[in-house]
């Protein structure tokens, strides 16, 4: 997959292309779906596949005070569109000038001019352009003089039935339904809609010191970058990705450790990884949450935490089958 930028004009050797437009936040099984359909379309008319997304979430920009944390940071979803099999990606800058330009103009700069497009593939409550003037009409208007056909993809549906949480989901999927179920601590049910366990990334980085000495059980720090949504504070059962590629059953916590400090902070994640002995600092981490094991609590000294720790590492082994 070639990574395409503002300047970068389609590839000569690419007569002309189809487009999917969009955040793109998650790339969840309904995001696949859409791209699918444009990628099966492309190669059956050859097309080069392409998928437009933004440096930024639009929302940043556009309204910031009430803009989303996201599921993902650029380079994973760059990971998860090239899983995909398109051809590129372009990756538009979204500033305050993008944000004030009006459709028409997108169109024709970006679609016409630089891509080439001849199908436009969009989800049928796709929006853009200045004050999201722009939509699947005008798109179609435009591509009878433009030469490029539009297709309005709905969503897939997202129903189904979690045997852990009880919760039924019969709506299309959409990144804002999988971050409210995120942030709610449903990571099984985030990951019927994603296709995958919700991943976070980021780099280890010193603690207190209280993991290895006094619980005997040393654990990770994870700077996650701002703006990255963790799940719901608690305890949880997933997988964590190695710096040497290998993956590794782990315990991760989310919150402001009760037990020790009182006082509502910032959520740290902590990662304790079963079986490993070695030292990570500075190193970047992926870390995958499988199941939510039990809400963080405050407990009234350092040896009932540690019991409770190590009962978490049984009922991990027992969940991920480890």
């Amino acid at each position: 997959m070639r990574v395409l930028t503002d300047t970068d004009p389609l590839p000569g050797e690419w007569e002309a292309s189809a487009v999917s437009i969009g955040a793109f936040d998650g790339v969840h099984l309904g995001h696949r779906a859409l791209i699918g359909e444009m990628r099966a379309r492309a190669e059956l008319i050859g097309l080069a596949s392409v998928v437009l997304t933004f440096d930024r979430h639009p929302a940043v920009v556009v309204r910031r005070e009430s803009a989303p944390l996201l599921l993902t940071g650029t380079d994973q979803k760059l990971e998860l569109l090239d899983s995909t099999g398109i051809d590129a990606v372009r990756i538009v800058t979204f500033d305050e000038s993008r944000a004030s330009q009006p459709p028409e103009e997108f169109v024709t700069g970006v679609l016409v001019e630089q891509l080439r497009a001849r199908l436009v593939v969009v989800g049928s409550d796709f929006h853009f352009g200045k004050g999201r003037r722009g939509n699947l009409a005008l798109l179609s208007e435009m591509g009878h003089s433009y030469g490029f056909g539009v297709e309005g993809v709905q969503l897939m549906p997202g129903g189904f039935s979690s045997a852990a949480t009880g919760d039924v989901v019969a709506e299309p999927i959409s990144s804002t339904r999988v971050r409210a179920l995120v942030a709610e601590g449903k990571v099984e049910a985030a990951a019927a809609l994603l296709g995958r366990d919700h991943e976070v990334r980021g780099t280890v980085e010193p603690g207190d010191g209280r993991g290895g000495t006094e619980l005997g059980c040393p654990t990770a720090n994870l700077a996650v970058a701002d703006g990255i949504l963790l799940p719901r504070n608690g305890i949880y059962a997933g997988w964590c990705h190695m710096p040497d590629g290998t993956v590794a059953p782990m315990v991760a916590s989310i919150g402001i450790r009760p037990t020790y400090y009182r006082q509502a902070s910032h959520p740290l994640l902590e990662v304790h990884i079963l079986d490993f002995e070695g030292d990570l600092y500075g190193e970047r981490l992926a870390v995958r949450f499988h199941r939510r094991l039990r809400d963080e609590v405050a407990f009234r000294s350092t040896e009932e935490l540690s019991s409770q720790i190590w009962k978490d590492i049984e009922d991990t082994r027992r969940v991920l089958g480890t």
